[in-house]
């Protein structure tokens, strides 16, 4: 048996750092965007790229350390004041950022590394700092001794100084050798964060003949004059925090004359920093540098920045969680079912402790669901970069502005979700923005706004992404649809049965095929991709205002809330957030408005009333459906529509069973499930049995007052 890899799960769990890191990262530029420029948000873009170099610098990722070398030096001129952020630099800060993950990425999945886009951006990263700034590829680590002098050749010196001094304490365990970390990179990143003074400490150090090779016997104490937080400091022994002992003892920096009290001479071990010491203009008095003000919460305190503590998962372990927690829920439908075939009385103890048991089950499945559920914010931030890349490729001025980043849902729907909506990205901004000119005649702003938002509806999660262009040009589509041959030209069709021909495959509104659209694929994907996960996708279009394309997908794809229904003698389930509520057709309700076509009266509308085991090919439409029982259902489109069942069986939990290519994707059938008494359910999709009864009676639903 193979002994794992030490070094492998560290550079593995670096990588996992550094997806935290670049989201910080992605946060922090687009508060700098929206026009937030207080300290603490520079800082955390500063820390994020500081951090990522550093760690990178331990496992000899060199593009990654000198192009994020040059990054933090850009930033780094920014934070001091010296540098004005205006819209250009914060493009090229995120174009930046976007090379800084394409690296971290390369290096991760042992890819080429880009190397071309680097070194442009560098170059424009250098026209703000000075090409002589940092010509090296990133700090090097070199111990010598050394003293300081400053000649000021007699000049009359009256500036102040103003340092905050930092005691650090460093003693490395055993074990930090041992997984393949070392001392110097980490006194070489407290290096770059100001001049420092470090002492070895040999008081543990044993006679020659007692020395124990394994053991750690030298610590560091380093004295550090920097204007940084504790924060920075600590983010320096990220990598090997409960491998070793730190201590950081902060000391306030006193204003001092630097002509009046010079700087000793030291003896002991001096790391140079990577930047030279910038001496302050004679001619004037340097004040110290006024804090810029931190963000205010309503109550006009400082809002205060709670740490998240987090546990890292292998995703295979969870995976197993959600398998087992499945199974616990099969087999208490199944008890249930048995407890109730013996004929127990509803009030006994043992339909009592099955209740408190049902209970149980549903906390520990909700509490499984909460761990693989995820905020939506990560595959968001990768749609903003998605926007700049595409915008720029179709000269056009695009601001991308989301809502619901903080909406949880599962993390299976969230990888599935990757390529659709970036098509859907893509598309909005190629094909529904109008050119700058053509918004500007139009009496728009230049700058074209894409929206992205999350938000649960009715049990499940609704991603909305609309423009504000100039919406579906229908007669367009229409005539391109009879020239593809995919409609013949004497159809007739509804504005939303227009606005569907973009689902179809092999339709395109580009007149040329570039990089991003015209070869007819897409839309088709799109459609495809979210039916896989269970969802549905719909289209809402005015002309002038803009399109939004909306999709429904359910928060898991393990478990769910189901209605248990009987329909020909077949047992099947239909998902609890679909059902408005359960009736039985009277027949003052009941009534016929054109052949084939039954609708029942609720609350002063008509709704339509669909045969379920006629629209699943189980029998022939009942011929009457008074005192017939019946499923209100709530569409997307806020349209109603009841199914028409034999019998309503039982409400539960259900585990959600995938079916996989092998089966015939039949329209309606979402999944399977297993019931208490073994057999095999299929779990259905009411929305699409309702459209395709619709399509195929060629009519929309109908929405009559009474």
């Amino acid at each position: 048996m193979s002994t794992p890899d030490p070094m492998a799960e560290i550079r593995a769990s670096f990588f996992l750092e550094c997806e935290e890191l670049l989201e910080a990262m992605q946060d922090g530029l687009q508060q700098m965007d929206d026009g937030t420029f207080d300290e603490e948000t520079i800082h955390v873009v500063f820390r994020a790229v500081h951090s990522i170099k550093g760690g990178a610098g331990a496992f000899g990722l060199e593009s990654l350390v000198r192009f994020a070398h040059r990054y933090e030096s850009t930033l780094d001129t920014v934070r001091s004041g010296s540098l004005e952020i205006d819209p250009t630099l914060i493009k090229l800060f995120f174009r930046a950022s976007d090379q800084v993950s394409d690296l971290v990425h390369a290096y991760r999945d042992e890819t080429e590394v880009p190397q071309l886009k680097g070194d442009d951006l560098i170059a424009e990263l250098d026209k703000y700092v000075g090409t002589n700034a940092d010509e090296g590829n990133g700090p090097e680590i070199e111990f010598r001794p050394l003293g300081l002098t400053l000649d000021f050749d007699d000049e009359d010196v009256s500036d102040l100084v103003q340092d905050t001094v930092f005691q650090i304490y460093f003693a490395p365990d055993a074990e930090m050798f041992e997984n393949g970390n070392d001392v110097y990179p980490i006194l070489g990143a407290l290096a770059g964060l100001g001049e420092c003074v470090i002492t070895c400490d040999t008081s543990k150090l044993p006679e020659l003949d007692r020395l124990a090779p394994e053991t750690a016997y030298l610590a560091w104490n380093i004295e550090l004059y920097a204007q940084v937080d504790e924060a920075e400091i600590s983010s320096m022994f990220e990598f090997v925090e409960g491998l070793c002992t730190f201590t950081i003892t902060k000391t306030d920096g006193e204003y001092f004359s630097i002509e009046d009290d010079p700087l000793p001479v030291f003896e002991s071990l001096v790391l140079d920093a990577p930047t030279p010491i910038q001496c302050p203009p004679t001619t004037a008095q340097t004040l110290p540098p006024q804090p810029k003000q931190a963000p205010q919460s309503p109550n006009g305190k400082a809002a205060p920045i709670a740490p998240k503590s987090v546990v890292r998962v292998d995703l295979d372990r969870i995976e197993r969680l959600v398998n087992l927690v499945g199974e616990l829920v099969i087999n208490q439908a199944m008890l249930a079912q048995s407890l109730q075939s013996s004929g127990l009385s509803p009030h006994s103890d043992a339909m009592n402790e099955l209740e408190e048991f049902q209970r149980l089950t549903r906390d520990i499945q909700d509490g499984v669901m909460m761990i693989r559920a995820q905020p939506v914010k990560s595959l968001f931030q990768r749609m903003s970069r998605i926007v700049r890349e595409t915008s720029a490729a179709v000269e056009k001025d695009v601001r991308l502005v989301t809502e619901g980043e903080n909406t949880e849902v599962d993390k299976t729907v969230i990888e599935g979700l990757a390529d659709p909506l970036t098509h859907m990205i893509r598309n909005a901004v190629d094909h529904g923005l109008e050119q700058t000119d053509d918004r500007l005649q139009a009496g728009k702003n230049s700058e074209g706004i894409v929206r992205l938002s999350a938000a649960h509806r009715s049990g499940r999660v609704v991603i909305e992404v609309s423009d504000d262009g100039g919406g579906i040009n229908r007669p367009r589509v229409l005539q391109i649809a009879i020239d593809k041959g995919l409609i013949s030209a004497d159809s007739t069709l509804s504005d939303n049965e227009i606005d569907n021909l973009l689902f179809l495959p092999g339709f395109s509104t580009a007149s040329e095929v570039s990089d991003l659209s015209g070869r007819g694929v897409g839309m088709d994907v799109v459609r495809t991709s979210i039916h896989s996960l269970g969802g549905r996708i719909s289209i809402t279009s005015k002309p002038e205002i803009g399109t939004t394309f909306s999709i429904s997908l359910p928060l898991t794809l393990a478990v769910l809330d189901g209605m248990v229904v009987e329909v020909a003698d077949e047992t099947l389930v239909i998902p609890l957030n679909t059902v408005v509520e359960t009736l039985t057709i009277a027949a003052d309700t009941l009534d016929n408005v054109q052949p084939g076509l039954d609708v029942a009266r609720i609350r002063g509308e008509f709704v339509p009333l669909y045969d379920l085991g006629q629209q699943l090919g189980y029998r022939e439409k009942k011929k009457c459906y008074l005192d017939s029982v019946a499923l209100l259902i709530s569409q997307e489109d806020g349209q109603l529509g009841a199914l028409v069942v034999d019998e309503i069986q039982d409400q539960r939990q259900v585990v959600i069973k995938g079916l996989d290519d092998t089966f015939y994707r039949a329209p309606g059938i979402a999944a399977a499930t297993i019931l208490g008494d073994g057999h095999i359910a299929l779990i259905l999709d009411p929305s699409d049995i309702i459209a395709s009864a619709v399509e195929a009676q060629s009519t929309a639903p109908l929405r009559l007052e009474a």
